[in-house]
């Protein structure tokens, strides 16, 4: 069950944690005119960044320009929480990153390692967010939707959306 305190009080945590779960969600350039694609992100936390290892042929890295903004969406294992960030999108091949967050996952597509001459490093800098976390007890939800159905003036309250602004 998602921490519908923590939505409210500190949502820039609890994204944090979601992202630190989730293994993959869906990369996207505004205006490129392509579907958003799924992508495997690493988090880099004290920077507010998203990193991802992908191939200089990719449709991504063709569509940057300077000043690309992108959407990453990512919706928990347990399906109790939603999340679409955006910032900018860049190449940027960081060594001492790269070092950091390789493994065998991003390995197994680089046959030439780190030096693989197709593998390109791209970083979002997180400029903003929207979370949604909602209950997954199934009483909390059933006396939600009593109350919305016998009153009204009420709608079911499920959940927390709340905001997040890296950069101003």
């Amino acid at each position: 069950m998602s921490d519908l305190d923590l939505a409210r009080n500190d949502p820039e945590a609890l994204l944090w944690r979601e992202l630190d779960e989730v293994h993959a969600g869906m990369l996207g350039i505004e205006g490129s005119g392509q579907h958003l694609q799924p992508m495997a992100h690493r988090s880099d936390r004290e920077r507010r960044r998203l990193w991802f290892f992908t191939k200089r042929d990719t449709d991504l890295v063709k569509a940057l320009q300077p000043g690309t903004k992108a959407h990453f969406a990512i919706i928990s294992r347990a399906q109790d929480f939603h999340a679409c960030m955006s910032g900018t999108l860049r190449e940027e091949m960081d060594r001492e990153a790269m070092d950091r967050l390789w493994n065998a996952h991003v390995a197994a597509w680089f046959k030439g390692g780190k030096e693989d001459p197709d593998l390109v490093m791209l970083a979002m800098d997180l400029e903003h967010a929207r979370i949604w976390a909602s209950t997954k007890n199934v009483l909390a939800y059933a006396w939600e939707l009593v109350k919305a159905n016998t009153n009204a003036e009420v709608t079911p309250n499920v959940g927390v959306r709340n905001e997040v602004t890296f950069r101003s």
